[in-house]
């Protein structure tokens, strides 16, 4: 016969009545009437709206949380018979404190940092953070994160501009940027090629050449030079008598045939 007080080991799952060790109630359940000499422990499913998430002797099961509206909280994971209803803040909004029963007004995070939504229910501050290395916001949000760069490398592109913590990358095809190179530098050929073929075509005129060397070699005009000289006749000498007679060249020389004797 059992005495109160003598030692009765049960294993986990059982506890101790009278001397017997009874079956606990398995998750989702609670407790009817325990077990007796003829007779077992007698469980039943827990009612709606109440859950029990662990092996128990209780009677009764646990309400679910309820999201209240008011408060800022909406359901993020229904409750059953094994688990509590999980709330959460809703969007723009953060838990007030640890427990997560009221919610705050979210701060708008600047250009540049985003909203972490996993730590809006474990923070007392709007959980803003700087945006990493290959992430941007561009926009003043309550909700935004940060989002990442686009891989230029995905689409077939190249990077044309690099992306910041503010903005995002700019792509532009490889064709496109070969393309931008290329042109400028044609271009710059051709004028060069055009200006030597203007600067020969000039340098090497040939009338050009022959002016420049007209003008240089053309003595200077005087005013001696721009009188009109005289005519003068060259004289031709002949002899007279013996002696020489100073006649103008084209008059015919007339000599008596008494003075040839």
């Amino acid at each position: 016969c059992w005495e109160p007080g003598d030692a009765v080991r049960c294993f986990d799952k059982q506890y101790e009545h009278k001397g017997r060790c009874c079956n606990r109630c398995q998750p989702g359940e609670k407790l009817v009437s325990e077990c007796n000499g003829t007779e077992e422990s007698v469980c039943t499913r827990c009612e709606s709206g109440h859950y029990q998430q662990s092996w128990t002797r209780e009677r009764h099961c646990t309400p679910h949380d309820i999201c209240e509206d008011n408060a800022g909280l909406i359901v993020n994971t229904q409750g059953n018979a094994t688990h509590n209803t999980v709330c959460q803040c809703r969007a723009g909004m953060h838990c007030s404190d640890i427990s997560c029963q009221t919610c705050l007004e979210n701060q708008p995070c600047q250009r540049g940092f985003g909203f972490v939504a996993a730590k809006a229910m474990a923070r007392m501050s709007s959980p803003c953070e700087p945006c990493a290395e290959g992430t941007f916001s561009n926009v003043s949000s309550k909700t935004e994160p940060c989002y990442p760069w686009t891989s230029c490398e995905e689409k077939g592109l190249v990077v044309k501009v690099k992306g910041t913590s503010t903005s995002d990358v700019i792509c532009e095809s490889g064709k496109r940027s070969s393309l931008s190179v290329l042109i400028p530098v044609t271009l710059v050929v051709v004028m060069c090629f055009v200006g030597i073929c203007i600067y020969c075509l000039v340098h090497r005129d040939p009338r050009r050449r022959v002016q420049k060397q007209v003008e240089a070699g053309k003595p200077r005009e005087t005013q001696e030079d721009r009188q009109p000289a005289e005519d003068v006749f060259p004289v031709q000498e002949t002899l007279l008598g013996g002696q020489p007679v100073a006649q103008e060249d084209g008059k015919e020389s007339r000599i008596s045939e008494q003075e040839r004797l």
